[in-house]
């Protein structure tokens, strides 16, 4: 289960409410090849549809990888892994860390 923090006192008039978020993840194996990826979904009680996410700390080397995050359904972020490396790549089981924000 993840942990959550909700609450709106950072960057106060730009954003009406924040989340800060941990939880471990696994994202699987982005295969061979420039352009693949893996995911891995995050439930987050309370985030919408047009609530941005604001970076993702990852606990490990994620090996020239990118590692990015969108809310894409209410209560539901998505971690992508995009491999643009020329092998595979199949990080650990990891903590992830992340905000999310709603504007005003």
């Amino acid at each position: 289960m993840a942990t959550v923090d909700r609450g709106n006192k950072q960057f106060q008039g730009m954003f009406k409410e924040m989340w800060k978020v941990s939880d471990t993840v696994d994202f699987g194996d982005a295969a061979t090849g420039s352009g693949t990826f893996a995911s891995a979904d995050v439930t987050v009680p309370g985030v919408a549809l047009g609530d941005v996410v604001l970076g993702v700390s990852v606990g490990v080397d994620t090996v020239d990888a990118v590692v990015a995050g969108a809310v894409t359904a209410a209560d539901t972020v998505t971690l992508t892994l995009l491999n643009n490396t020329a092998g595979a790549v199949d990080l650990a089981s990891t903590t992830v860390r992340f905000m999310v924000a709603r504007f005003s």
